[in-house]
């Protein structure tokens, strides 16, 4: 099959408005950072058009990986023994090796349209980091990226990987930027601070900020893995009764799980898999926050642990970010989808197990996906039913043998507790809470 030729917008069929973004105290006050999106990305945010083409560009970079495959994952249900019916969309078979490329390439596009020299951006994992890395290399564009020091450290080809495709990496907190001096050199890092760090950076003339995951318009350009699934599902003769995906911010999961929810393709459950180190929805508060350390963007209404929380160590870099994207967070609010939040060990059970099985190996992100669809097959079979079950592998875990390696050797034995006094702490440095007009 070909791939889609325009993006579904969600927000064409919800029957809420989604809170309004608000200017942070730093803007009142005269000091602000701005990023310069592209009034293009603007309009997509703001857009209740149902279908946003496709720039003919953006279409033709896609087709060198796109439409991706879509496989039954027979062997793991034979392991499992279940009666349902599992089947991932597999976003690993690209340059990135995630599915993070599908806004890359569409950011780059409209960011070098818009007059850009250098992008700017902060990656957890390394996934968003080498996806712009690649789009900047296709469009000629330089690149700096700040990556969360304690995955940088655990996963060193992915800053090789980033520096041979041209990009400059810099760990975060780093002294480069006022953002990174506020922390010490011990600190492990946070998403939100290697994000105030890359808005910083737009100091330099031509230099933009590009957002990977929780902006409204990165989550449009994700929805070409669902409706591709969608489209090779029905091939199958298959809907699906069940999607799952991993939350860190929300592009992947919307990506997914939206064009499933569109009017007449129904019913469909919607799951989203957190880690239980970064608990966003599932013991977050939805309120308004600032959406990193620098706290000079606008607020946004989401579900959030604050901007000031500090997950403990774990594996899944790609997730530890302390919010929810707003659109998933008010679909959330009002139980149109769902979320749950699982162990990193039982995570890595899971993985394994599907690698065994699939010949596959899971980023540790993408490997909560395997897991919650490893516990919705469960519960199918203990309640008789046999649904199909889609779940995302939205990348390969090549680079995340140090993690895989822990797993094996037993240290990944411990579950990682948040405690209540642990987000409240962070809470209680929320923005007063105005009420938007």
């Amino acid at each position: 099959m070909k791939a889609p030729e325009a993006w579904y917008n969600i927000l064409a069929d919800l029957d809420f408005d989604l809170p309004p973004d608000l200017p942070p105290p730093a803007y009142r006050d005269g000091a602000r950072l701005d990023p310069q999106v592209p009034l293009s990305l603007i309009r997509q945010e703001m857009s209740r058009k149902r279908w946003i083409p496709i720039p003919a560009e953006v279409g033709r970079r896609y087709a060198r990986w796109r439409a991706t495959p879509l496989r039954r994952a027979t062997e793991l249900e034979a392991a499992l023994g279940t009666r349902a019916r599992l089947y991932y969309k597999y976003e690993g078979d690209n340059p990135s090796g995630s599915h993070k490329l599908n806004t890359a390439i569409a950011q780059a596009h409209y960011y070098k349209a818009a007059g850009a020299k250098r992008l700017a951006v902060a990656t957890g994992a390394g996934q968003w980091g080498t996806a712009v890395a690649t789009a900047c290399r296709m469009f000629g564009l330089e690149c700096v990226v700040y990556m969360v020091r304690t995955s940088l450290e655990n996963k060193p080809h992915r800053r090789t990987i980033m520096e041979m495709l041209g990009a400059t990496v810099i760990a975060s907190p780093s002294d480069t930027t006022g953002a990174g001096r506020r922390f010490t050199d011990e600190h492990s890092g946070t998403l939100s601070i290697a994000l105030a760090e890359a808005m910083e950076a737009t100091k330099e003339p031509g230099t933009r900020f590009c957002a990977g995951s929780g902006e409204t318009y990165s989550l449009l350009h994700n929805t070409v893995m669902g409706l591709e699934a969608h489209e090779q599902l029905a091939e199958h003769g298959e809907h699906a009764d069940i999607v799952v995906a991993g939350l860190g911010a929300g592009s992947n999961f919307a990506g997914l799980a939206f064009p499933f929810l569109r009017p007449g393709f129904g019913p469909t459950r919607c799951v989203s898999v957190e880690p239980a180190a970064c608990p966003k929805l599932t013991r977050g508060r939805y309120a308004y926050d600032f959406t990193d350390s620098s706290e000079q963007n606008p607020l946004q209404k989401m579900y959030t642990l604050g901007s000031r929380f500090v997950p403990p160590s774990m594996h899944a870099g790609g997730l530890r970010y302390h919010a929810t994207a707003k659109i998933v967070s008010a679909m959330y609010d009002r139980g149109l989808v769902e979320a749950v939040a699982y162990q990193q060990r039982e995570v890595f059970e899971s993985a394994v197990l599907f690698a065994r099985a699939e010949g596959v190996v899971p980023a540790p992100e993408s490997a909560h996906a395997v897991h919650g669809a490893v516990v919705e097959a469960a519960k199918a079979d203990r309640d008789g039913r046999s649904p199909a079950i889609l779940f995302s592998l939205s990348g390969h875990g090549l680079f995340d043998m140090a993690a895989y390696r822990s797993y094996l050797d037993g240290r990944v034995d411990v579950d990682i507790e948040v405690t209540e006094e642990d987000i409240a702490r962070s809470l209680a440095h929320l923005p007063a809470q105005p009420e938007p007009v």
